[in-house]
Order: C-alpha cells, then sequence, then structure tokens
C-alpha cells in the first residue's frame, strides 16, 4: 500500500504526523476476516536489553486453530528511534520488518505483544505496522496505555470494555483465573470481537496466548505467564 509507506528514522513531530495522517485508514476501516478461513497465525514481539539500542524482533508462524508451530524468524538490528511512550512502532517496526521478510509463510493475522487501536492517538503498533504490511493484525497487550474498565470477572473468557473519552477502545480480558487481565485491540482488518476470539483460541492453560509466548521466548523476554 503505497500511500501509507514512509521512514522511519523521523524525527518525534513528524513521528505523530505520520500517526495522524495514518489514524483515519484504521477509523475508516470495517473489515474483518472471518476466523473459521484462517490457516495460519503469527505471534510478533520485539526486545530492547536495558540500556541497549540494539534490538532484537522475533515472528513465529503457527498453523492455526491447532497452533503448531510452522515457521519462525529472528532478526537484530540498531535501532533508528528513541523510546518514546505512544510512538513504539516507530523503534520496533523497522526490526519487525527486517524478521517479516525473512519469512517464507505470509502469516493469515498477526496477533502483535502491544497496543492496537488504544492508543492515544489509535494507532499502535499493530495498527501501524498491520497498515503497513497489509495483514490483518490484533494488539493483544500485557498491561494498559490509555482508558478505563472494570475488573472483569474471575473466570477465563470474563471481559470489560476499555473506555477511552466515551469510546470502546479496546477489551480487557481475562485469559487466565487469578491472574491479570490482558489489554485485547483491533489492529487492521479485524474486528474488536474477532480479535477477542482469536486470542481466546490461542490459549492454552497460561494468561498469554501461545502466539506471544512463543514470540516473546525467541525475542528473549523468556516464555513465563
Amino acid at each position: 500500500m503505497a500511500d501509507v509507506e514512509h521512514g522511519w528514522d523521523v524525527s518525534v513531530e513528524e513521528a505523530m504526523a505520520i500517526q495522524r495522517r495514518l489514524c483515519p485508514l484504521i477509523v475508516q476501516d470495517t473489515s474483518s476476516i472471518a476466523l473459521d478461513s484462517v490457516t495460519t497465525v503469527a505471534g510478533v514481539d520485539a526486545s530492547y536489553p536495558a540500556h541497549s539500542q540494539r534490538g532484537r524482533a522475533a515472528i513465529v508462524v503457527f498453523s492455526f486453530p491447532d497452533l503448531k508451530i510452522i515457521e519462525q524468524a529472528v532478526a537484530t538490528r540498531e535501532s533508528v528511534f528513541p523510546y518514546v511512550p505512544g510512538l513504539l512502532s516507530f523503534r520496533e517496526g523497522p526490526i519487525v520488518l527486517d524478521a517479516m521478510a525473512k519469512l517464507k509463510t505470509r502469516p493469515a493475522v498477526l496477533i502483535f505483544d502491544g497496543q492496537g487501536y488504544a492508543h492515544p492517538r489509535r494507532l499502535g503498533l499493530a495498527c501501524h505496522l498491520g497498515l503497513y504490511l497489509d495483514i490483518p493484525s490484533v494488539g493483544c497487550a500485557k498491561s494498559r496505555l490509555i482508558g478505563k474498565f472494570v475488573e472483569p470477572g474471575p473466570e477465563k473468557g470474563n471481559r470489560s470494555p476499555l473506555m477511552d473519552h466515551g469510546e470502546v477502545v479496546g477489551m480487557a480480558l481475562r485469559t487466565r483465573p487469578k491472574t491479570n487481565p490482558l489489554f485485547v485491540s483491533r489492529g487492521w482488518k479485524i474486528d474488536l470481537p474477532t480479535s477477542v476470539e482469536l486470542v481466546l483460541r490461542c490459549l492454552r492453560g497460561y494468561r498469554l496466548p501461545e502466539t506471544t509466548r512463543a514470540a516473546d521466548a525467541l525475542a528473549g523476554q523468556g516464555a513465563g505467564e
């Protein structure tokens, strides 16, 4: 999608301007994939060791719905952008694209360890890179960036809307009893209910979906939770 391409080595002001330019494309998108047609799903994560500008991105592709690993890719590079809250995609985007270029399989859906629409400018990592790659994407974050929510019920599958300025931007989703909820939001070409259902179908007894657990471990963060 040539109209969404841009440079990554930009200033903070330019990065925010890019987000504002791309945000309407996310807001206007009402399409959504059908999970019954999905045969592959990939977890995406990137990490930076403390006090290091050299990052490592990992993508692990699974068959779906049986969740067998069929391919994985890793990339490392120096960051071209500083750590700035709300602009994570500019720090992690280039390295994720490097890892994506190594894959032989084009995943049907990407689940990012990060925010999607639940973002101050409605363009979190999952929205931004899903749009840039034109691959349906979901944000599945371990912590809340914005919004307010009522604590969901204690059982797996219990959920409550994440609200920001009167808009539902995501869902607080209990994925395992007696654990903190995850924060699921839509990325690109997938609506919020389908995003939540996909995350639930990727659970195998842990707080995190298998996609995130595998990508976290390969990126160097460990496979806990």
